[in-house]
């Protein structure tokens, strides 16, 4: 199989699968009110393939990608207007948490260790 060919086969699967309809649905219509889901997708993709041209011939190529998708929100559609109804990540928010906690811990280590103490007061001479 050619590489572009490869190329060409493997983007239009992801494709297919990367969608916000594939992953979440489609919009749900209540009375006069419709709810279209909103998803953040991503998508990459990539392939190669050489041949050798000495004494033996041989050639050889593969490929792979992959795709993820999370909820970012919806749009309410009603009437009255649309509106974005936006989903936080709670996962966001615990890593900021703990790498400001991780940064914390590690100041105050190093203020209160002996080393940095002894290197403050008794600089270097060439300083």
């Amino acid at each position: 199989m050619e590489i572009q060919a490869m190329l060409r086969d493997l983007g239009e699967r992801l494709g297919a699968s990367a969608s916000v309809k594939s992953v979440y649905g489609e919009p749900v219509t209540v009375g006069d009110r419709t709810v279209v889901p909103v998803a953040k997708v991503y998508y990459s993709f990539g392939a190669g393939g050489g041949s050798r041209r000495q004494e033996q011939e041989g050639s050889g190529g593969g490929g792979g990608g992959m795709a993820v998708g999370w909820p970012s929100g919806a749009l309410e559609v009603t009437p009255a207007g649309t509106r974005f109804i936006g989903m936080h990540d709670a996962r966001v928010l615990g890593v900021a948490m703990a790498a400001g906690f991780v940064l914390g811990a590690a100041v105050a280590f190093l203020s209160n260790s002996k080393c940095y103490k002894a290197h403050v007061q008794n600089p270097p001479a060439d300083q």
